[in-house]
């Protein structure tokens, strides 16, 4: 067995093993969101390579490495990035972190690929009463998408669904509860609102939002999802397979839904998935599935992968942004990915 891959392995097992303790240690870890809105600085590292082993290779699947980040910062707010929203100019962003905050910033570009964070801000996710929705125990934001200028942010624990009015108030802006169908009591305990979309006008869909559980399952071991059409709920399944769970998604131009998928375990350590599922099979009662467009174990420049965004640059090419959760450990890292869809 080749040194490298061993050493993957051996990550594999202690990652895998981490983020289960993670997971459970971090409802008791409420102060790790901002209390005001602060800006950070953050450092970044370049990643150049995508395979560990072989650096000169850049095609994946479906998919071009276009350039990577390793994100640090002091504040301790910092970490746990779980939901992101990119601007249509591909430098913007802001992101929601699992222990209820907002993050917000801007990619610096270096020859086309990702070289740094600029303008980074923190603050804290507002409620209706104008308090932090984490002194509530409101803080598992996971999930993020836009519809119509406003945000919507999915929240584990108390599955809920919170509307901001983001492009009027900004990172002040105050939470209005979204109501959601009773089923939303019957998720399993933070396997819930992982995946939360809007598709864009023209597309199946569109002025809708999408919610994909992570792991709450159905009668037959699929992925129990949601179309919200006001007060009309279609039901349906995403087909599940070699124990990926959804951390994310978004709408892949014309009409797909774009699912980022992980798997960690410590029998096969920690991977990666995004799959590809036509926006128009999504019907009552229906079971979609879709080709994934890449797969990667920790042979490959990977964390805990948990947040997607999308844009197009001004010469069409269409660019998946990646983060990672990096559960505030030390041994995990915070990620920013990008690649170009190649076909």
């Amino acid at each position: 067995m080749k040194l490298t891959r061993r050493r993957g392995l051996i990550a594999g097992l202690s990652l895998a093993v981490f983020v289960a303790a993670a997971a459970t240690f971090a409802w008791g870890q409420l102060q790790r969101y901002a209390l005001e809105p602060i800006a950070i600085t953050v450092d970044a590292i370049p990643i150049t390579s995508f395979d560990t082993r072989d650096p000169a290779q850049l095609r994946f699947g479906a998919l071009m490495f276009r350039g990577g980040l390793a994100l640090t910062s002091k504040h301790p707010a910092f970490g746990g990035i779980s939901g992101l929203h990119m601007e249509p100019d591909g430098a913007h962003f802001i992101a929601v972190t699992d222990r209820g905050s907002w993050l917000r910033g801007r990619i610096v570009y270096d020859n086309g690929k990702p070289a740094g964070i600029a303008d980074a801000e923190l603050a804290p996710i507002l409620g209706a009463d104008g308090t932090p929705l984490a002194a509530h125990k409101w803080f598992d934001a996971e999930s993020l998408t836009e519809r119509d200028g406003m945000l919507y942010v999915g929240i584990e624990r108390v599955e809920q669904i919170v509307r901001f009015n983001y492009r009027r108030d900004g990172l002040k802006a105050r939470g209005e509860v979204v109501k959601v169908p009773a089923d939303f009591k019957t998720f399993i305990n933070n396997k819930s609102l992982e995946c939360l979309v809007a598709p864009q006008h023209g597309a199946p869909h569109a002025g809708e939002l999408i919610a994909v559980t992570e792991e709450s399952l159905d009668a037959d071991g699929n992925l129990r999802a949601f179309v919200l059409k006001g007060a009309e709920t279609v039901r349906f399944s995403v087909k599940r397979s070699d124990e990926f769970d959804v951390s994310d998604c978004t709408v892949l131009p014309p009409g797909d839904l774009l699912l980022l998928e992980r798997r960690y375990s410590v029998a096969r350590g920690v991977a990666m998935r995004m799959r590809r599922i036509p926006l128009a099979a999504i019907k009552e009662g229906a079971v979609v599935d879709g080709p994934p467009l890449i797969q990667a174990d920790l042979a490959y420049q990977i964390d805990n992968m948990e947040g997607v965004g999308i844009h197009q640059t001004p010469q069409g090419e269409t660019v998946l942004t990646l983060v990672s959760d990096d559960n505030f450990a030390p041994i995990q890292r915070n990620l920013l990915l990008q690649f170009t869809l190649a076909e």
